[in-house]
């Protein structure tokens, strides 16, 4: 597939969105507070209901949604949507069970809410370290492949020049705004990403004939091809119109679509960082709540701005979308395994005029840098707060906010690395180990969060072992599907029972049961923590916020736990406490007297700090009251969008 001219028209479009998006972020960035944990990680806690929805959005929808969503739906058909409208149920769940839990916890990051609901350290620093691992090496590698095919496919520009150049504004306002700049930079992308999702999907369909005109031509997509052992394979499934599919379908099947995909749903959007900091940063819980809400009516979107799209482009162009001959592919897009993944650029290159084709690259674009931001500032925060600061006890302010930042720029070197990688990997292998990676490392996170909200009686021994034995089970799958590999079209599968008749969504309900049941035989055999160590970190425990005990549970595993009233102890001799006194008023005089070194001064500017900045992670909680007419307002309308899933799901079963 050869590149397309870029006009003048297209190149003043592009220009014009990086400045808009580089102002969006600089004004940002100039009206928030950066310089403390607070208001660099969690924006404040003072954002308003709209922004808290876009950005749970673009957080979610990147470069490999337009990528790998339209590539699935050219392949398989709309069943790759229930990932998308079964969000619709979950988002909810995170606004109403979730976040009152996480804010009544007085909680930054989710590591965070393990210790200070069971205590000790190991829980908290193994989810840090996991969630860095796979932001690193599966979120991003996915976000720049797709961002990578695009470029080459649509453009035929240089992938290291353009993904340097996006990485480049993407860390400029991560790095200086903060969260609040991300979360406004995000509500400008979805902005863009809607107006251009949109233009295209109208005029695909115009060009289709409607839902008819592809009903019809998607059934006669057949690649041509003189081996008639492949042409079986490139034939479309007959079920392509049915988000439901056979308990033994190996595509998408039943069972797998409704708890499978619940599992990795509740997972991803109910405990993940780069999600729930979103709603975490919002003024209040009806903020957090109608973000929710507002999250939930834009999942309805992808499936029609990017599903339908995609088996639009095979139907109108099947020998090469749908080309299941290795050198006809290799030929098409330089990829053996097929050609999928070019369904959305192809759409672009060929119906797109001259203006509108830079509006599209812009929605790449726009896709790409939301995912990329919020991967930045939320793992920055994870190691930041769950690592740093357990390393560096007494560090300042001033260090976390440098640390943070620091991070930023390291994750967006291993980004760069990355790409002559993810250059030399297959993309459709590459979209499938990122789902399998999901199944078999989201169901037990999702298992261990649930008990822990939901199950007083949960501890600390139960939810560790239980994770690792869920991790366990779910690596044994995971190395075997790397091992033996997927055979190709028309090759006999020679490959175990465990892989070649178990779905990867039944093995992750598997991995989800195997947790449930050690976390759950475990804490029974084990002691449970009190139930004044779980005032506001569970269901049952939940209360006003000031009735709330903010305090982490000792178990055999919380030695090194830290004691904040050890910290603030004085001594018992009347003599040493003036003596400390005396100490800390020459200090406090010396500090006046020293005027910090101009390379301070302007990092002070630029980062919004100050040499005074008091330590503000330890301020009042927001409270999780409700006014009880926006508690109606906001059912009614959490009610509407369930009825409009359930609609979609009956329409389309």
């Amino acid at each position: 597939m050869a590149g397309v001219q870029i006009e003048v028209a297209d190149i003043i479009i592009i220009v014009l969105y990086f400045i808009l998006v580089l102002a969006v972020g600089l004004w940002s960035m100039w009206r928030s507070n950066r310089g403390s944990v607070k208001g660099y990680f969690l924006a404040g806690k003072n954002m308003w209901w709209f922004p808290v929805g876009a950005s749970l959005f673009a957080s979610n929808i990147g470069s490999e949604h337009f990528v790998g969503l339209a590539g699935t739906g050219a392949a398989a058909g709309i069943a790759v949507g229930q990932y998308e409208w079964n969000s619709l149920f979950i988002v909810l769940l995170l606004g109403w069970a979730f976040v009152p839990i996480y804010i009544s916890a007085g909680v930054y990051t989710m590591p965070e809410y393990l210790t200070r609901r069971f205590g000790g350290q190991r829980l908290r620093t193994y989810l840090a370290t996991l969630s860095l691992f796979l932001y690193i090496f599966t979120k991003i590698s996915v976000n720049m492949y797709a961002g990578a095919v695009f470029v080459q496919q649509a453009l035929d520009w240089d992938q290291y020049l353009s993904i340097i150049v996006l990485l480049a504004v993407t860390a400029v306002y991560t790095i200086l705004g903060g969260l609040k700049a991300v979360i406004y930079t995000d509500t400008f992308q979805v902005v863009v990403m809607v107006i251009g999702g949109f233009i295209l999907m109208i005029i695909s369909f115009v060009e289709v004939g409607g839902m008819t005109g592809l009903a019809e031509k998607y059934f006669a997509a057949i690649p041509v091809t003189n081996n008639t052992a492949l042409a079986a394979c490139g034939a479309p499934k007959a079920d392509a119109f049915h988000l439901f599919r056979p308990a033994d379908d190996m595509h998408l099947p039943w069972p797998g679509a409704l708890l499978g995909i619940t599992a990795l749903a509740i997972w991803y959007w109910c405990t993940d960082q780069v999600i729930v900091q979103r709603s975490l940063s919002a003024k209040n819980i009806h903020h957090a709540k109608a973000g929710s809400i507002v999250c939930g009516y834009l999942k309805i979107l992808p499936v029609f701005m990017m599903v339908f799209p995609g088996m639009i482009s095979r139907a109108l162009y099947p020998d090469e979308v749908a080309c299941v001959d290795p050198a006809k592919c290799m030929e098409v897009c330089r990829n053996p395994v097929g050609c999928s993944n070019i369904a959305y650029p192809k759409l672009v290159i060929e119906l797109m005029p001259t203006g509108l084709r830079g509006l599209m690259l812009a929605v790449m674009m726009a896709a790409l840098m939301s995912s990329l931001t919020s991967i930045f500032n939320s793992g920055s925060a994870v190691f930041t707060i769950d690592i740093w600061k357990r390393v560096r006890k007494q560090a300042s302010e001033r260090e976390l906010m440098l640390v943070g930042r620091l991070l930023v720029l390291v994750m967006v070197g291993v980004s760069i690395v990355w790409i002559p990688i993810l250059q030399g990997a297959k993309g459709a292998q590459l979209y499938q180990y990122l789902q399998l990676i999901q199944a078999v490392i989201g169901p037990p996170i999702c298992c261990c969060f649930v008990l822990a909200v939901a199950w007083k009686r949960i501890n600390e021994p139960g939810t560790f072992w239980g994770l690792m034995a869920g991790l366990a089970v779910g690596l044994v799958r995971l190395i075997m599907e790397f091992a033996y590999g997927e055979p190709g079209c028309g090759e006999p599968d020679l490959r175990p029972a465990i892989l070649s008749k178990v779905h990867f969504l039944h093995c992750g309900i598997i991995v989800f049961l195997v947790t449930f049941i050690v976390t759950v035989v475990v804490s029974l055999l084990t002691e449970p923590i009190p139930d004044e160590k779980l005032v506001g970190l569970t269901w049952s425990t939940m209360r006003k916020e000031q009735e709330k005990e903010a305090v982490e549970v000792p178990t055999e595993h919380s030695d090194d736990i830290e004691n904040p009233d050890e910290k603030n102890e004085l001594p018992d001799n009347p003599e040493e406490v003036e003596k400390m006194e005396v100490d800390e008023k020459a200090g406090g005089k010396q500090d006046e007297d020293e005027a910090p070194p101009k390379w301070l001064r302007v990092y002070d500017f630029i980062c919004g700090t100050t040499s005074s900045e008091a330590d503000q992670s330890q301020q009042a909680l927001p409270s999780i009251k409700e006014d009880p007419f926006w508690r109606r307002v906001l059912n009614i309308n959490a009610i509407v969008c369930v009825t409009v899933a359930v609609f979609l799901f009956g329409f389309f079963f």
